[in-house]
């Protein structure tokens, strides 16, 4: 003991280092570099586990990050703050580069004149078009909000973090998607909910994994904020993959809300078993809309053309098909995925949702769909170039995260989100206050509505579903020439009805706060 007391910090500090050398070079046999390089390598596996927050913070420029740089990160946290989220001194942005936006500004903006609904709230915008009215559905709905909560479930997200943007939807006037993990005790705030099912038919599945339309009915009539029902065919994080919920993140809460069993893996199909063809496919449509009552649609990354085609020809010829139609980007989301799908499975965005709605405005069908974008659309610019292109309005999944807290640590599939916004971790989401967060999560819709309207007033229009493929310019070759859209994608948008926001304020299918549930 008088030997081992006799020992300085610095020499033990040398012991453990001679044991470290020793473990690496005669033990262990996993990792060349530390048997190769004994101490001194085990520095290269500490920099890589932090070489993408020493990227994010010290070294990438304030435009360079991937999927949201630091400016974009910005701006959403300063709006969710109801900060200051100008920025002096000129752009920084490269407006020579490649798919940058331009709108094209009016000589004389539009004025809401005194009592126009903008002029008492300046940042309400509803979807111009109704959900379910063409199929003349039982409970239409039109969203009160423009911007909206893209699916993401509870189990990928926290409990307080779906709490959150719950609350949050409420006090804007927004919906909320729920994903496709069944509906919770987190979705339940007050908010608008449309309910979203996947393959895997979670929340709604009889035991054996098939779809159970007497769940779906029950669960539709005991939550009446439950405004319409999406059926999701494929995601852009991994389209044409199942997933597998492991055993070990299934608690007993997510084995109630999800009607699965304890202790066993979960398997996500890639294909539905309650049809396997697209005739069936509008079948099952209209069966649960006329079970439920409430306008149905459907998401999908697109990819092939042909069954879109066919389906536009079924609905020509049945006068039937879905009230909505949301378009996923392959640039990927919340859903975790291999970087073979997540990288090269699925048009991005803008391709996609171009070939997409050609196909159904060559066929006459684009009026009578609700089309919404989801991909990275989360910002006032890039909103006005979706809705000149034809969406009605736009989900957004990741900025609604970063607007509650998430910091683009890119683990979401790990189950160790700092924020604690993507983890089942007790411990993590203690650093989630919803009553704060859900407010962060209202002002950051406000704000966008609040940006969007005044850039649709500086292009000359009441609401930016007026917005023409005219009035949008982006760059789009080696030579920096900028083009409008309709000469970049080839095709002019439909024309949507729109009267006044008046008319839409006083719709009796307007969803939110505004007006009393049917």
């Amino acid at each position: 003991m008088d030997f081992i007391s006799n020992i300085s910090w610095w020499m033990w500090i040398l012991i453990i280092l001679i044991l470290i050398a020793i473990r690496d070079i005669f033990l262990q046999k996993k990792h060349t570099i530390s048997h190769n390089y004994p101490i001194v390598g085990h520095l290269r596996y500490m920099l890589e586990k932090i070489g993408p927050e020493l990227r994010q913070y010290l070294v990438a420029n304030n435009r360079e990050e991937l999927p949201f740089n630091r400016i974009e990160r910005g701006w959403i946290y300063a709006s969710a703050k109801k900060e200051n989220n100008y920025e002096g001194f000129g752009t920084d942005r490269d407006i020579y580069a490649h798919h940058h936006i331009f709108v094209n500004n009016a000589m004389i903006p539009y004025h809401p004149k005194a009592g126009h609904p903008n002029d008492i709230d300046k940042t309400f915008l509803p979807c111009a078009k109704v959900m379910g009215v063409h199929n003349k559905r039982k409970k239409p709905y039109r969203p009160a909000s423009v911007i909206n909560v893209s699916a993401m479930s509870f189990g990928s997200l926290s409990a307080k973090a779906v709490e959150s943007l719950n609350k949050g939807i409420k006090m804007a006037d927004a919906y909320h998607n729920t994903g496709e993990g069944g509906l919770s005790p987190y979705h339940s705030h007050g908010g608008d909910v449309i309910f979203h099912f996947g393959t895997g038919y979670f929340g709604v599945r009889n035991g054996d994994g098939t779809f159970s339309l007497e769940k779906l009915v029950k669960l539709v009539k005991d939550n009446s904020f439950i405004r319409a029902i999406e059926i999701k065919l494929s995601q852009g994080a991994k389209p044409g993959k199942g997933g597998v919920l492991p055993a070990s993140k299934i608690t007993k809460e997510i084995a109630n809300i999800r009607h699965v069993p304890l202790g066993k893996d979960v398997l996500s199909p890639p294909n539905h078993s309650a049809f396997s063809s697209i005739p069936e496919l509008l079948e099952f449509i209209e069966t649960i809309a006329e079970a439920t009552g409430l306008p149905v649609g459907i998401k999908a990354a697109i990819g092939k053309l042909d069954q879109w085609e066919e389906l536009a020809n079924e609905m020509l010829k049945t006068e039937k098909g879905p009230d909505f139609i949301t378009v996923d980007g392959g640039e990927g989301g919340t859903g975790a995925a291999p970087p073979s799908f997540a990288d090269h499975v699925s048009l991005p965005w803008v391709y996609g949702f171009s070939d997409l709605y050609k196909l159904f405005q060559n066929k006459g069908l684009a009026e009578r769909i609700v089309f919404i974008g989801s991909g990275k659309l989360g910002f006032p610019a890039k909103a006005a170039m979706a809705f000149a292109m034809g969406a009605d309005c736009i989900n957004v999944a990741r900025e609604a995260m970063m607007s509650i807290g998430c910091i683009q640590a890119q683990v979401c599939h790990t189950n160790r989100c700092p924020s604690g916004v993507a983890t089942q971790s007790k411990w993590l989401q203690n650093g989630i206050d919803p009553t704060l967060k859900s407010m962060r999560l209202a002002q950051y819709f406000k704000t966008f509505r609040k940006e969007f309207i005044e850039i649709t007033h500086a292009a000359g229009y009441e609401h930016p579903c007026q917005f023409k493929m005219t009035d949008i310019e982006i760059n789009v070759d080696d030579h920096n020439l900028s083009k409008e859209l309709n000469k970049t994608y080839m095709y002019s948008k439909t024309p949507v009805p729109f009267s006044s926001m008046q008319d839409l304020k006083d719709c009796i299918y307007l969803g939110g706060s505004k007006q009393p549930k049917l």
